[in-house]
């Protein structure tokens, strides 16, 4: 059996196990990538859902409705282009498995296209990870293997990549490469399409947060590969390395612990996080995160994860400062997964409780300034 050895560098080494020109592998490969690319022709193209301002602000908030994918968030575009990148890269394999480090939906989506294609997956990912995510992994046909420091899920990744014969997908490493930052239909493209209409079509701000970076890659890059003048924030919850590397600009630098804020934040810079291509960070509190959420749930009636909320609340402290400074515009900010997901933490104030979090001061934040136009 072949052996697949995936580190820090990001370059998978593999035996020759399998004659890549074989009849029988090829037909295999092309009807793989045949079934991921009908995904995304069978999808129509995520909401752009208004925050509702004050009229007399002149400023438009927006967010992009990436829970509506078929695997229930934004991970899902990020699951093809990678499922896509080791198809063709010869590195997915027929009947070997994939294996992720993710802290859930990542996970879920591969799961998901791991499925479609016929290959086994297994998820990496820190117990603490929600009881709702492990379920959908299970759910599409994949298996979790749980850890309890969130710093190992790489290196378990890799080993168990290496005893199987699989293939560590390693989204940390190839989320920014694997995604075509120029266009064809990606996330950034998707939302000026959508904006043509509104009265500010050209956002001030997007906001964007990171969990391999990828994202906030791929939109600063389109921005100024298509030559706006739009800024990118990338806002940081507590317990990620992402705001103290920026500023720092040292790549070494590392956390302890582990976000509680899933689906963003790292305790180490990850290869896919491009700081040369944002403009601004936000460190986050992640009390505000989770009033930020409650806060989308009384606007528009939707519940989000708290990645969501982390965006939100540095989009509002943006309007804030466009506010103060009598500027007119749009602001653009995602919802990065549905907030049932996490109904026994960032929905529960038990959880709360036991995390010593108190959103009250937060919540009070946000409804002062909707109600007067000036943050406390």
């Amino acid at each position: 059996m072949g052996t697949t050895d995936q580190g820090r560098t990001g370059k998978p080494v593999a035996t020759v196990d399998i004659d890549r020109s074989d009849p029988e592998y090829r037909a295999w490969l092309k009807e793989a990538v045949r079934r991921v690319q009908a995904d995304a022709n069978r999808s129509a193209d995520t909401h752009l859902l208004q925050f509702p301002l004050p009229e007399q602000w002149g400023i438009d908030l927006y967010l992009k409705d990436e829970s509506t994918h078929p695997t229930g968030s934004l991970k899902h575009r990020l699951a093809r282009s990678l499922f896509l990148y080791g198809l063709c890269n010869g590195w997915i394999r027929p009947g070997r498995p994939v294996i992720e480090a993710s802290s859930g939906s990542t996970a879920v989506s591969e799961a998901y296209f791991a499925k479609l294609i016929g290959v086994p997956f297994i998820a990496v990912m820190p117990r603490t990870t929600s009881r709702e995510k492990t379920r959908l992994i299970e759910f599409h046909g994949g298996r979790c293997h749980l850890v309890d420091e969130p710093g190992t899920v790489y290196e378990v990744s890799a080993r168990l990549a290496a005893e199987t014969g699989g293939h560590y997908m390693d989204q940390f490493t190839y989320a920014e490469r694997a995604t075509d930052w120029r266009g064809n239909n990606n996330i950034a493209e998707s939302i000026y399409q959508q904006m043509r209409r509104e009265r500010y079509p050209e956002p001030a701000w997007i906001v964007a947060t990171a969990g391999t970076g990828g994202t906030s890659a791929t939109i600063a890059r389109y921005v100024r590969y298509m030559q706006y003048d739009t800024l990118v924030c990338v806002p940081d919850p507590e317990n990620s390395c992402f705001f103290e590397g920026w500023t720092t600009g040292d790549p070494g630098v590392s956390s302890d612990s582990g976000s509680r804020i899933e689906g963003i934040g790292r305790p180490r810079m990850e290869p896919s996080f491009v700081p040369g291509a944002i403009d601004r960070m936000m460190k986050v509190p992640d009390a505000a995160s989770v009033a930020a959420v409650r806060a989308l749930e009384r606007a528009i009636g939707r519940r989000a994860g708290g990645s969501t909320g982390t965006g939100l609340w540095s989009a509002l402290k943006i309007v804030s400062e466009m506010v103060a400074e009598g500027r007119t515009g749009s602001v653009v900010t995602l919802i990065c997964d549905p907030g049932d997901r996490y109904l026994d933490k960032y929905y529960s104030d038990a959880w709360l409780s036991s995390e010593g979090l108190d959103i009250t001061p937060y919540s009070a934040a946000i409804d002062s300034f909707l109600a007067t136009g000036v943050w406390p």
